[in-house]
């Protein structure tokens, strides 16, 4: 195959860039212009309606085309957007990683006695599964010491300081929590003889909170450290309770999985604290009026931790009073979730690894796509990362890690079996997404506008996914390429929109098309004049993206689209004829444009297309080719199904033998008073198709194969018995149709079907029209 002659390259203008680690077809063993001559020799582009079927299949779910993707300005499905958008109601600001419902500034944990109206004031809000919470105190008072694990910001530290009041801690410590876990026995000790203790008295029970202990694999926490503590405690009367997260490297410790309660009963419980309503019916009905509001509901539905829904819950008590109104409410879900990715990007003591940061960030990218293959290019990110903090490092990717559960507990994310559609067909794959659908356009515009030096990894991580095989890894590039493009159009076309629409590949035009579609669906700047302006650019690289582009957009205007498709279809045609002896036309384009056309016409907005193309057939020789070879390209297409398909764009459109769609549109039409028109204006164009001496051979090859198409099912025969009429208005029509029905092989290769012999029976023996037929 051959990609067609490559657009000259103008001076000072770059190839596409290339990673030094891109795939190649070619083998290992060609130099470098003999591999990328083989790839581009293998390179064609993807006709557009498989291009536009993967798009929406591939695309995450909220952006597919067609699907009300949009979130114009800084609106993303339906919020306030933005990272100097979002606000938090009133003064609240939610601490990073110290998990106390006082919302204040993040500080590391001082060692201390933890105030006693501190922790009433906790356990006037704290809820948990009773049962299960006795038991728990019940081994700490046996053992003397508990690993408590889970996630951040599930109460795990609210959770051990309510165990160790319950236990009978008189006093309650806060430790340190960056000495290593050998030093446990030696820092109560030292904790003791700092408030003055007497070594050989026990006193009474003292309790001890280490929250958030650092381990790693050179110093984890081992089954001897707590045994050394458990002794301790034991001869001075204490209790110890550590917080781990989920990814604490233990070893030969029993740590007790903490399992928090939901947000909607720790969101009642801290209304109930807070309210200055007595307790009792009144202070009750209260609290079930405020769960009951709208903006409480669209709250809770989302995943949000439990800090998130006590600072929630402060922010409705001035409802409450009467002193806000319910509005005030309504952006402070996707503040926190700002909030978070915040966070997640932090370089700080707490902070995620570079690798999980790369995961979050190949998570936001393929949202709702197979873990492994999420996991797979995290990886590759991951490297490139590597490659911009260390530059000169060999960049190390670890080929066993941290477990898939533990991993997406840490992205606020979770792993379900569904169908995912590939070209063999859907199949079922364990998929990945974050919890909060709103999460992969946050985070990404995050990571683009927040941290640029993110940015050249990013870029190039993209670009070489351009390259990958497979169409959800080309489509969700492209998705995200949309997402920084709504973020920052002038840097997302420079760094990488552009490079792609103006390579020598049509993989890479096709991804930057998609990408542009993208954009535009979800309400990105100025794409209409982007692509207005390639139109006619010199560059037929451009030319090409653009048209491609409209093809995907067209239905939002299709005649503005039209009238585009055809000035540059004359714009083709001047350009081959105002050279010394004519040009041949540059086929690569024309395809694309009757290709535009033919999604146009199987688009929603078909009806409006077929008007415009029927109003323009006669006004020159290139609005007629492009109608009359658009229309031929629909004509191909084939459903699975009977029905109303052809304004349906996720129709299971086939390959092989099927209903035609187009032949399907003209029963349906003919069979209503208000949509003859369109019966007769299909016919008009079969006209125009079948006189055209450029179009004669082409058309008759579709009309064969729908009369094959009529051989299988009933209802396309009936449809097809009105229309071979309606073809007929002089002699040479008849003369034509009849040639083709008496000579047209079968589907074995054998004589003419069936079928072929019956419709002979409608042609008009002679010139005229059928009377019963769409004229």
């Amino acid at each position: 195959m051959s990609a067609g002659e490559r657009p000259a390259r103008k001076p000072g203008e770059t190839a596409h860039p290339a990673d030094p680690e891109d795939i190649s077809d070619a083998p290992a063993d060609q130099d470098g212009d003999e591999a990328e001559g083989g790839e581009e020799e293998r390179d064609r582009p993807q006709d557009a309606w498989s291009a536009r079927r993967d798009l929406h299949a591939h695309a995450p779910e909220a952006m597919r085309l067609g699907d009300g993707a949009r979130f114009g300005g800084s609106l993303v499905t339906g919020d306030q957007h933005g990272m100097s958008g979002g606000y938090l109601t009133g003064d609240l600001v939610m601490g990073s990683k110290t998990e106390v419902w006082n919302f204040g500034p993040a500080a590391p944990h001082a060692s201390g006695e933890i105030p006693a109206p501190t922790l009433r004031r906790m356990a006037a809000s704290f809820v948990t599964d009773e049962d299960a919470f006795t038991a728990l105190v019940e081994r700490l008072r046996t053992e003397r010491v508990l690993v408590l694990q889970g996630p951040p910001f599930t109460g795990r530290r609210t959770a051990a300081l309510m165990l160790l009041s319950r236990v009978g801690a008189t006093t309650v410590r806060s430790l340190l929590r960056d000495r290593s876990p050998d030093d446990l026995a030696t820092r109560l000790d030292a904790e003791q003889a700092r408030v003055g203790g007497d070594a050989d008295t026990p006193a009474a029970p003292v309790g001890y909170a280490l929250c958030d202990l650092i381990t790693n694999r050179r110093r984890p926490l081992r089954e001897p450290h707590l045994l050394a503590v458990g002794d301790w405690l034991r001869r001075h009367n204490g209790y110890l309770v550590v917080t781990v997260g989920p990814t604490a490297a233990l070893e030969d410790v029993r740590p007790v999985g903490w399992r928090p309660p939901r947000a909607a009963e720790v969101l009642a419980a801290h209304l109930r604290a807070q309210l200055t309503t007595a307790p009792g019916p009144a202070g009750d009905a209260e609290v079930a009026r405020l769960l009951a509001l709208d903006a409480v509901a669209g709250f809770l539905s989302r995943d949000h931790q439990l800090r998130e829904a006590a600072a929630f819950a402060s922010a409705l008590v001035p409802v409450a009073m009467g002193e806000a109104d319910e509005e005030s409410l309504a952006r402070f879900s996707l503040s926190s979730l700002e909030h978070q990715v915040r966070e997640w990007f932090e370089e700080d003591e707490d902070a995620l690894a570079l690798r999980d940061k790369a995961f979050l960030i190949s998570l936001a990218a393929f949202d709702g796509g197979p873990y492994a293959l999420t996991a797979e290019l995290s990886d590759q990110l991951y490297a490139a990362l590597l490659r911009t903090q260390r530059a000169h490092a060999t960049p190390e990717v670890p080929v066993f890690g941290t477990h898939i559960g533990k991993r997406l507990q840490l992205a606020r994310a979770e792993q379900r079996e569904a169908k995912q559609p590939t070209e063999w067909g859907p199949v079922r794959q364990w998929v990945a997404s974050f919890r909060d659908d709103r999460t992969p356009p946050v985070l990404l515009r995050e990571l683009w506008t927040g941290h640029p030096s993110a940015r050249p990894a990013l870029t190039s991580w993209l670009s070489r996914l351009t390259d990958d095989r497979r169409p959800l890894v080309r489509t969700r590039a492209a998705a995200t390429a949309a997402i920084l493009a709504h973020a920052d159009l002038p840097s997302a076309m420079a760094l990488l929109i552009e490079n792609w629409a103006a390579s020598n590949l049509y993989r890479h035009r096709l991804v930057a098309a998609n990408a542009l579609a993208v954009a535009h669906f979800i309400g990105a700047p100025n794409i209409s004049r982007i692509l207005d302006s390639w139109s006619t650019h010199e560059t037929q690289a451009l030319r090409w993206v653009a048209i491609r582009t409209h093809a995907l957009i067209g239905p939002e205007r299709p005649g503005d689209t039209l009238r585009l498709l055809r000035r540059v279809s004359r714009k083709e045609v001047e350009e081959s004829l105002r050279s010394g002896p004519p040009k041949p036309l540059d086929e690569d384009m024309l395809q694309e444009l009757r290709e535009a056309v033919e999604l146009l016409l199987l688009s929603p907005a078909g009806d409006e297309v077929l008007r415009d193309l029927l109003a323009h057939l006669g006004v020159d020789r290139a609005a007629h080719d492009l109608a009359v070879e658009g229309f031929l390209a629909a004509c191909r297409r084939e459903t699975a199904h009977s029905g109303a398909q052809h304004h349906a764009y996720d129709a299971e459109y086939v390959e092989g033998p099927g209903r035609p769609v187009v032949l399907g549109w003209f029963g349906e039409a003919v069979a209503d008073a208000k949509t003859l028109w369109a019966a007769r204006g299909l016919a008009t164009l079969w006209r125009a198709a079948l006189r055209s001496r450029a179009h004669t051979g082409d058309a008759l090859s579709v009309l064969g194969a729908w009369v094959l198409a009529a051989d299988r099912f009933p209802d396309t025969e009936r449809a097809l018995a009105v229309l071979v009429p309606a073809l007929v208005t002089e002699p040479a029509d008849a003369q034509r149709l009849s040639h083709l029905l008496r000579t047209m092989p079968g589907e074995d290769g054998g004589g003419p079907p069936p079928v072929a012999r019956r419709l002979l029976t409608v042609v008009p023996s002679g010139g005229g029209t059928n009377p019963t037929a769409p004229a």
